[in-house]
């Protein structure tokens, strides 16, 4: 039998699925929140989705059910590629304008509250999924209204904390200090979580009660879960770490940002790939037939 030879036809249709291969878009892996100072999702999910004990936990599950606890690692916006304030309007921010966790947007003093201190503060973010990024911790000014939904005007312009994250975690954690300013009273510590291999971005708030006093006594003060809490639940959880998991992006996102539907397109690429591989191989075994 001949040798083995390419005709123009079989290159062509094996660069073609090459090339289409190519194209097929790749998902997002990182998810995480805060757990020093514990965020609000995350005080609530420890408490226990199915049965929390504090007034704001249970509010939130009669609000939201229970699933944005057992999410507690997807309060995300898949697009948002570093343009955080035109992505997310003030009184958003905690739930990243994402309906299914509008319950952590609430402006409540009673959430669960860490008492700090004024000086360096160690961080800690549970992670699921690790990857390349920078977190940006920012702390809420001095005069900041707790009874009043966050704006972007209520955080102090210069961050508490900035960190270079990894492709890999210690333990599944990011930890890094920061230093917290002189503040009084009750405050929130706002993360920024904007991946560099991706547009996605993941957002979280802390509780804090600075310096003692009644408002630090009157704050119930949380826990974060625990690695058995967190894998007693994993199996309830609709985040995939191979895409974004959870609802949709929310319709209230600027046209030019918001995410575009679901796409025949993918599939369309994985298809027309796969059916150049197979005239590809039709192809040949029509030649090789036919020097046989």
């Amino acid at each position: 039998m001949p040798p083995y030879r390419r005709t123009p036809a079989l290159v062509a249709a094996l660069s073609a699925a090459a090339a289409l291969t190519a194209l097929t878009p790749t998902a997002a892996q990182a998810h995480g929140a805060v757990f020093d100072p514990v965020s609000r999702i995350a005080a609530c999910y420890a408490e226990g989705p199915e049965s929390p004990d504090s007034q704001v936990c249970k509010d939130l599950v009669a609000d939201s059910g229970t699933q944005p606890l057992y999410d507690w690692n997807e309060v995300n916006i898949a697009n948002a590629d570093g343009r955080h304030q035109a992505v997310i309007p003030d009184g958003k921010l905690c739930s990243a304008n994402r309906e299914k966790y509008r319950a952590l947007d609430w402006a409540r003093t009673d959430w669960p509250a860490t008492a700090v201190a004024a000086g360096t503060f160690g961080f800690r973010i549970r992670v699921t999924a690790p990857h390349s990024g920078t977190m940006t911790m920012y702390v809420t000014k001095q005069g900041f209204d707790p009874t009043q939904p966050l704006k972007w005007s209520d955080l102090d312009s210069t961050p508490v904390a900035v960190h270079a994250t990894t492709r890999t975690s210690t333990d599944g954690y990011y930890t890094f200090n920061g230093t917290l300013p002189n503040r009084t009273g009750r405050h929130i510590v706002y993360m920024v979580w904007q991946r560099n291999d991706s547009p996605e971005a993941f957002y979280s708030c802390s509780d804090v009660t600075f310096g003692g006093g009644t408002a630090a006594k009157a704050a119930a003060a949380p826990e974060a879960p625990t690695e058995a809490e967190l894998a007693a639940g994993a199996s309830l959880s609709t985040v995939s770490h191979a895409g974004h998991g959870g609802d949709e992006q929310p319709p209230a996102l600027s046209a030019d940002l918001a995410e575009a539907p679901a796409s025949p397109l993918p599939l369309a690429l994985a298809g027309a790939g796969a059916l150049a591989v197979f005239g590809a191989g039709s192809l040949l075994l029509v030649r090789r037939r036919g020097e046989s």
